[in-house]
């Protein structure tokens, strides 16, 4: 742990999309928050220290009110709950940064007081049991992004863009993705119950969930009788670049010169992935991604490392759907825009923020939003998310009975 911890301190930590797969033993796997050297599940992860501008404008903010509450506290308050647990001065001290933090009102944005920001450092370490889902926020409501393919959160029936109402009985009215997976969260052979409202129904159910050995999946082949060739990517890890460049050889191989790159339910992963992907099929310096910081700073642009092995023989369309988020958004987005690929499928999920991690004294930190992705034409993937050039559905009911209208509609527009 130490290593890792060193790692951090050293290294940029990528995040493309803010995005959260719950249910880790001792914390999550940020499935859309990526780690690694230059890589990034929700955006770039900063480890910095404070400025001396920063510091400066702390001290000169009038705090009168804060200490007139913090004083009448010392003096006057009671406990009357029934509770024997003793509030330090400390506690409240990461109450109030907690308070401060939240009035921002970005879901993504985070104090970790020392306990939390362990949980965080151990979810780095890889300890995979849980329910496999990654969770979001979308007007306030925490909703499902995308169940890992064969995790017990899929098995369970859970879906893209169900709303989860309460866990465990608990409302998450109001509470951010993180204090949603310290309730989802678990050990293996344990059950989380979670209250889902899905459009297509009309009340609220419930979905009990046993957590269990998350293995995430990356990457299927499949050479069709069409003369079509599916690569289904499931992750953006990091040995799925290795794995996709293994992938196109064998599509190379196969004489096709069709393409369907799946992209349905993925969360994202390594921004890094992304850009290699990519780099396969677009010539030098052309666009990828920009980090968009905002107030006239100069952007971040991320550009194609120029592999470029296809020539105009090559028709290739992308699978999107509600669960397609994060490195996923910026690999389609690219493609679609710079007139390598069609997309096919529903609206993309639509998370493209950037965190940086601060570390703070007694072993807290703070996890703060400094930027946002934007495609190669400039649309924000954050609030726009991307919308495919041919629209189409394919429902549990399709899938459980073979077909895929998705599917169905990519290799339409391929052969046609």
């Amino acid at each position: 742990m130490q290593k890792i911890f060193n790692f951090l301190k050293s290294n940029w930590l990528k995040i493309v999309g803010g995005l959260i797969v719950v249910g880790i033993i001792g914390g999550v796997f940020w499935g859309g928050y990526v780690l690694g050297n230059k890589s990034a599940n929700g955006g770039i992860l900063r480890i910095t220290e404070l400025s001396n501008k920063e510091v400066g404008m702390a001290s000169s903010t009038d705090f009168a009110l804060f200490w007139q509450v913090w004083n009448t506290l010392n003096d006057k308050y009671v406990a009357t709950h029934g509770t024997s647990t003793i509030v330090t001065s400390q506690d409240r001290v990461y109450g109030a940064i907690k308070g401060m933090v939240a009035a921002l009102g970005d879901p993504y944005t985070v104090f970790f007081p020392p306990s939390d920001a362990a949980l965080f450092k151990s979810e780095i370490s890889g300890n995979f049991q849980g329910i496999g889902l990654e969770i979001g926020v979308k007007q306030g409501n925490i909703v499902a992004v995308s169940p890992l393919k064969g995790s017990p959160a899929e098995k369970a029936g859970i879906l893209p863009k169900d709303i989860i109402v309460k866990i465990d009985g608990v409302s998450t009215d109001g509470i951010s993705t993180d204090e949603a997976v310290k309730l989802i969260r678990g050990a293996k052979g344990t059950s989380v119950t979670l209250t889902l409202f899905r459009d297509s129904k009309k009340e609220p159910f419930d979905v009990k969930v046993v957590r269990d050995t998350i293995n995430v999946p990356t990457l299927d082949t499949k050479a069709r009788n069409d003369g079509v060739f599916v690569i289904s990517l499931y992750s953006f890890s990091e040995n799925s670049p290795d794995l996709f460049r293994s992938a196109l050889k064998q599509f190379v191989q196969s004489g096709d010169s069709k393409l369907v790159l799946d992209l349905r339910g993925n969360p994202g992963g390594y921004l890094e992935a992304a850009v290699d992907m990519a780099s396969w099929f677009l010539p030098a310096d052309k666009v990828i991604v920009s980090e968009d910081y905002g107030g006239g700073k100069a952007p971040d642009v991320y550009k194609s490392k120029g592999y470029n092995i296809f020539n105009n023989n090559l028709k290739m369309v992308i699978l999107v759907d509600q669960g397609t988020a994060s490195a996923a958004e910026i690999l389609s987005g690219a493609l679609s825009e710079q007139g390598i690929a069609k997309l096919v499928g529903q609206k993309t999920f639509g998370k493209g923020s950037v965190q940086e991690l601060l570390p703070l004294p007694n072993d807290a930190s703070l996890k703060v939003t400094v930027a946002r992705w934007l495609t190669p034409k400039g649309k924000s993937i954050s609030q726009e998310g991307i919308v495919p050039d041919v629209v189409a559905s394919t429902t549990p009911d399709d899938m459980a009975t073979g077909k895929d209208p998705q599917m169905d509609a990519a290799i339409k527009l391929l052969t046609n």
